[in-house]
């Protein structure tokens, strides 16, 4: 709007007028150029931008599954089904057994290290990033492409959790995001934000993500 004012202002000036479609067209023109000043000065910014919204993804679903798992009622979908529908509910099938429950537990444990990890990695690329030359450059990509492999495996994980929970789809959910969180550490280990002083957080999360799933894997054993 203040754009548009301006340029009224200044046909005023300088005794001309524009049509509205020249006035709209030239306020677009400036809205464009107004976006050039939020745009990232490098590649490092523009990874660390990328990484804080995959970041917010984890975040957000990672609380809305604790917040379920949580719940006085056991049953999940409570508060969004009908009064009427209460009583026809007989069925399990809106609720977590003790054995789903056992199961989440190892699942939110993944996630945690999601969330984790995205904070350890973006914190190394604040600190140790650099722009200097092509490598450095590809590696951030590197790290950019990978990490944003997790807030969809996160996703497909959160959503089979919830009754009626199937353990098989459980199971290969949390396998496809522990494979993701090895690949990152991976990368990571092996760019140039991982200093000695880095290294220590990426095998305690390789260790953190082996046990979750390895519980995963035990506890849905029955449904191979």
């Amino acid at each position: 709007m203040f754009e548009f004012l301006l340029v009224c202002y200044i046909g005023t000036l300088f005794g001309f007028s524009l049509s509205q479609d020249q006035l709209m067209s030239t306020g677009g023109v400036w809205e464009a150029c107004d976006q050039f000043t939020r745009i990232p000065k490098d590649n490092k910014a523009a990874v660390l931008s990328v990484m804080s919204s995959y970041a917010s993804v984890v975040k957000d679903a990672l609380e809305e599954m604790e917040q379920a798992q949580h719940e006085d009622n056991p049953d999940p979908f409570s508060d969004i089904l009908d009064d009427g529908d209460l009583d026809a509910r007989g069925n399990q099938d809106t609720y977590w057994s003790e054995a789903d429950r056992q199961v989440m537990a190892p699942c939110l444990g993944l996630m945690k290290a999601s969330k984790a990890c995205l904070k350890k990695v973006s914190g190394a690329v604040k600190a140790h990033g650099k722009t200097d030359n092509l490598q450095h450059i590809a590696q951030l990509d590197d790290l950019a492409d990978v990490t944003n492999e997790i807030s969809p495996s996160i996703d497909d994980l959160a959503l089979s959790l919830y009754p009626p929970m199937s353990h098989t789809a459980v199971r290969f959910n949390a396998a496809n995001l522990a494979s993701i969180l090895k690949k990152v550490l991976e990368i990571t280990k092996f760019c140039h934000v991982c200093s000695e002083s880095e290294a220590n957080w990426v095998e305690f999360l390789n260790a953190a993500i082996d046990h979750n799933i390895g519980k995963v894997k035990n506890l849905t054993q029955g449904s191979i």
